[in-house]
């Protein structure tokens, strides 16, 4: 038992190693090469004027867009799974991040300021989660049959998606569909002041909120005897985790898969959930985003690929091996 939280704690020391390390490739690569300790310093501003300008005003955005995004993105879909109580619920799955597409590009299509894209964009994540409330509650559906209600309100918002770009003018289609791609093209410091920050005070909060999220894994009748209401936490837990994953959606567009594949490969790596493995969630969301947006950027023969379609290219299969398993344990009896 004590070797294990030394181990997550291990794994946090190394996976920041590598977060740095990634930092400093993304930095000092692209058309311009920079070497990474000259790279390191221009992040400072030190160096020649046009490193500087490369550095901090067209790559480091991006990097810390996608180091920011990606935590956000893998600690929401942790919360998630936590309260459905389901392997397969993250927030591109039951619709979140689709209702955040759908409110960003709404915005876009309204011609208002990007300064409001974050509050579109989570007022959309919001709206997803009410309708799959209400669906779920209209039809009495467990919590196991919620994924699927989910993906229902996903592919409806995806629809609306589509329409609206279909009827924008030439001029705002390719930007609304790059946007929904998912993508780090872009990225300003002006849009992580605003997003990031309030992804930062999201993992700060769910930190916080670990000591609730284990009263509630003892179940509703034990979390009740320890004084906790637990209608009423999973009610602020539940919009912890949409609001952290509407806020990522609004500074990369809707990236898929990073929210479900991080907490499993956390579970097997570090074990039962705590605060460290919510470290360590965090940390893994960011280093596999800021590595699939390297590898579309330097590694893939595409030019211009979208870092969500790299996302996409590693989730879609473990979605369905994830799918396979969980039918199988699911008794015939409770299916009906």
């Amino acid at each position: 038992m004590t070797r294990r939280p030394a181990r997550t704690w291990l794994l946090c020391a190394l996976l920041t190693a590598a977060l740095l390390t990634l930092t400093a490739v993304a930095l000092s690569t692209g058309q311009l090469r920079i070497p990474p300790v000259t790279a390191l310093r221009a992040l400072f501003g030190r160096g020649t004027a046009g490193d500087v300008l490369v550095v901090q005003e067209f790559r480091a955005p991006r990097v810390l867009a996608a180091a920011v995004a990606g935590a956000g993105l893998a600690v929401s879909g942790s919360l998630l799974q936590r309260l459905f109580r389901n392997p397969l619920a993250s927030p591109d799955v039951v619709g979140v991040t689709g209702g955040a597409s759908f409110g960003a590009v709404l915005l876009l299509a309204l011609g208002a300021s990007q300064l409001l894209v974050p509050l579109a964009a989570l007022g959309g994540g919001l709206l997803a989660a009410v309708l799959l409330g209400a669906f779920a509650w209209r039809s009495g559906a467990a919590v196991a049959r919620l994924v699927l209600i989910g993906l229902a309100v996903q592919a409806g918002l995806a629809a609306a998606v589509n329409l609206m770009i279909v009827r924008f003018p030439a001029e705002l289609a390719a930007s609304a569909l790059q946007w929904t791609t998912g993508s780090l093209y872009g990225r300003s410091w002006l849009e992580l002041r605003v997003g990031g920050t309030a992804i930062l005070l999201g993992l700060a909060a769910a930190l916080l909120s670990q000591r609730r999220l284990a009263v509630l894994d003892l179940g509703d009748d034990s979390a009740g005897g320890l004084g906790l209401r637990p209608d009423r936490a999973r009610l602020h837990l539940l919009l912890l985790a949409v609001t952290l994953a509407s806020l990522a959606a609004a500074l990369t567009g809707p990236v898929g898969f990073v929210a479900l594949v991080v907490p499993h490969l956390v579970r097997v790596a570090a074990g039962p959930p705590t605060r460290a493995t919510l470290v360590l969630t965090a940390l893994t969301g960011a280093v596999l985003l800021l590595g699939a947006d390297l590898t579309v950027l330097h590694l893939l023969p595409v030019q211009g690929l979208p870092v969500g379609a790299a996302t996409a290219t590693l989730g879609a299969p473990w979605l369905l091996v994830l799918m396979i398993r969980q039918g199988r344990r699911t008794p015939i009896a409770s299916a009906r």
